[in-house]
């Protein structure tokens, strides 16, 4: 997973951040997987992650912006968490 983060050009511990601290937070209702939305730099980013026991999981990273998250949420595909 921290290989796919470096290619896309994302921090680790940025996103490790993300995951833990977002107070935005979503569900995919297709996937059922959690979604956390936060910054990294100038650039809003959103992590979906499993959570297994007591770990969290990051899936993948993805720029994005209010405008899909806000789609997302009016389609149903997202619901808040």
């Amino acid at each position: 997973m921290r290989s796919r983060f470096s290619l896309r050009g994302y921090d680790s511990v940025v996103i490790e951040e993300i995951l833990r601290y977002s107070s935005e937070r979503y569900v995919d209702t297709q996937t059922e997987r959690m979604i956390a939305v936060g910054r990294h730099g100038n650039v809003l980013v959103m992590v979906p992650y499993e959570i297994k026991g007591n770990e969290i999981i990051p899936v993948t990273a993805h720029a994005t912006d209010k405008k899909q998250i806000t789609a997302r949420l009016r389609s149903g595909r997202f619901r808040n968490a």
